[in-house]
């Protein structure tokens, strides 16, 4: 008895660092790889709507699209959705060290994770799931007229600079999870070449909306 009681903070231990491990990985390599596509294939509209009409033909091409969405994408998004929303929830932030730097990024990452959770919703049912339903195709003219309202351009604007940060600020914090990166100075180094990044993407998607008006 006094054995399984002993092994059972162990186990739950162990469970905490798996969740974690596949928290990061599902945020790296499906969800990472998918928003880099992402945010290239939507810049293909800074050259024109027959460009970016092309490069949606050759997504929407693709042998077995629906089984590699729900493999490489819906079900990591899920997991790395519901688990971070969790971890949000149960994360004591510390406000009295928001000027540090670590607690500040940590913060930002959880408040940009629920930003995310909101704005992929709206984004999937409006670009994928409504458009499946009822047979729409999606180019450069639909998503044209849908950012012509001033209040969904406005909050795509923040879904894709939330979406940013949590992305680049992601991989500062993995290289860390994963032991890649052990001391301050290489911590501090990750971080701004991800802040960087984060710049860079935000320009970038930013840019790309503004391509569509």
């Amino acid at each position: 008895m006094k054995a399984a009681i002993a092994n059972a903070p162990q186990s739950k231990s162990s469970k905490k660092f798996l969740y974690a491990r596949l928290h990061s990985l599902a945020g790296i390599l499906p969800l990472g790889l998918f928003m880099a596509e992402h945010f290239y294939t939507n810049s293909m509209a800074m050259f024109g709507a027959e460009k970016y009409n092309e490069q949606i033909a050759l997504l929407q091409s693709l042998p077995f699209l629906i089984g590699i969405e729900i493999v490489f994408i819906a079900i990591p998004l899920l997991f790395h959705a519901i688990y971070g929303l969790y971890l949000s929830f149960i994360s004591n932030h510390n406000t009295a060290s928001y000027k540090y730097t670590r607690n500040l990024t940590f913060f930002f990452q959880r408040i940009s994770g629920v930003i995310i959770f909101v704005f992929v919703i709206y984004h999937v049912w409006s670009f994928r799931l409504s458009t499946a339903m009822t047979g729409t195709e999606v180019n450069y003219h639909l998503v044209s007229e849908h950012l012509q309202n001033p209040i969904i351009f406005a909050f795509y604007v923040a879904g894709i600079i939330a979406t940013a940060y949590h992305l680049c600020n992601g991989l500062s914090t993995a290289l860390i999870t994963w032991g890649i990166t052990i001391g301050k100075t290489s911590q501090k180094i990750a971080l701004q070449v991800s802040m960087i990044l984060f710049a860079l993407m935000s320009a970038l998607g930013v840019a790309t909306l503004f391509s569509f008006i």
